[in-house]
């Protein structure tokens, strides 16, 4: 997008080519962080189900001064005839009234009698809905997946599903069901770089083409030098969208205690912090790594919270025999305040041996946290045990990382 702005100033500024873009984000603060770093003056229209069937991004039309489309991925190192061909030349109006496409009316009415229909339903509730709208737009998804199990119905079942999970009507399992809608996204459509580049945001670093997210500090601090307050996100990246890319697997190699060991420390019996698990691909592959996302909720209906005075929270995973593990002990920076409310999450990557096979295999795990209870006052140190059972698929089917990257 920057090149394309800083190259067309001179035509926008003549009054001879407007420009808008649009993109196919998760998260659209992201995207008017990105525009207000780059100084992108713009429309920038936010688009998270791809309805334009892209298979690949980026993309570039001309249209002209009707609506009409004259040209298509015009290169950028060729605009003297982009100019000549488009820019400077009048266009004749089209016959006939050009078809118009407005989902907003499909979140009303009667139920659709087709998967299409359905489909249109969900991604209008979404987009022009309320948040807690999400449920059942996540239910007509479905019904449009029962229907006709499409690659693009299950891409946009993962969209709902990772919308609810960013959102105040966030249910356990969320994430991990948009993982699970978009691996079957790529299964169907292997070809389309949009579902695949939906995975590797949130996988493992031996699958990545780039660091998705790297660019939000620098964004940030650069904004701020010119006196700008940075558009605020409402979901920080982090993590598996911060991670560059490997050339091959790194396991551990130091030997590093276990904290408990022994299983000493008291179990979080009360409930007062809930665990959630994700795995990225969520089945893996013989020889494959696979990234796994953890994230630790108190229970705010109890009044839980951290104490930040104690100690570290921290992961301990135990890679299953023959697997291995990029490293077992993890702890989460802990904030300023003596206590806080905040999701903790860890992320760790995890490769299956080249001959696994059959059932799914279970993955241990335990969290060791300092947690208080506001109806006692009390604040205690606890343990709480978790198992993720992580399938394992065919190698020859549809994989997401090049077997000469290892």
């Amino acid at each position: 997008m920057p090149g394309w702005h800083d190259s067309t100033t001179e035509w926008r500024e003549k009054g001879q080519l407007q420009t808008a873009g649009i993109v196919l984000e998760q998260h659209p603060d992201r995207a008017r962080l990105f525009m207000q770093w780059k100084q992108l003056d713009w429309p920038l229209m936010v688009e998270p189900f791809n309805i334009l069937g892209f298979t690949a991004v980026p993309r570039t039309f001309l249209l002209d001064e009707h609506g009409v489309l004259r040209m298509i991925h015009p290169r950028l190192d060729d605009l003297d005839t982009a100019a000549r061909d488009f820019i400077e030349r009048d266009f004749a109006p089209p016959s006939g009234e050009a078809p118009t496409l407005d989902l907003r009316p499909q979140t009303s009415g009667a139920a659709p009698a087709d998967a299409g229909g359905w489909l249109d339903r969900a991604m209008s509730l979404a987009m022009w809905g309320e948040a807690s709208q999400l449920d059942e737009a996540l239910a007509a998804a479905e019904a449009a997946i029962a229907l006709e199990p499409s690659d693009r119905a299950h891409f946009a079942a993962g969209v709902i599903a990772r919308m609810r999970y960013d959102s105040e009507h966030r249910q356990p399992g969320d994430f991990a069901q948009a993982a699970e809608h978009w691996a079957t996204a790529l299964d169907v459509g292997p070809n389309n770089y949009i579902w695949r580049r939906r995975l590797q945001q949130y996988g493992p670093r031996l699958d990545k083409p780039y660091p998705f997210y790297d660019w939000v500090p620098t964004a940030r601090d650069e904004i701020g030098a010119r006196g700008e307050e940075p558009v605020e996100l409402s979901v920080e990246p982090g993590g598996a969208e911060f991670a560059q890319p490997a050339a091959a697997f790194e396991a551990a190699s130091a030997t590093v205690t276990a904290p408990d060991p022994d299983g000493r420390i008291d179990r979080d019996d009360e409930g007062l912090v809930s665990v959630e698990s994700t795995s990225i691909p969520p089945a893996a592959v013989p020889g494959d790594p696979l990234r796994v996302h953890v994230t630790l909720r108190p229970d705010a209906t109890a009044g839980a919270h951290w104490n930040n005075e104690m100690g570290p929270t921290q992961l301990w995973v135990d890679a299953p025999a023959g697997w291995e593990l990029e490293q077992p002990l993890f702890e989460v920076d802990l904030p300023p305040e003596e206590i806080s409310d905040e999701p903790r999450s860890f992320e760790f990557e995890v490769r299956a041996p080249s001959d696994a096979a059959g059932e799914p295999v279970p993955l241990s795990a335990y969290a060791l946290y300092f947690v208080c209870d506001d109806a006692t006052g009390v604040c205690m140190y606890r343990r709480q045990d978790l198992e993720l059972a992580i399938p394992i698929r065919a190698a020859s089917q549809e994989r997401l990382i090049d077997p000469h990257r290892r």
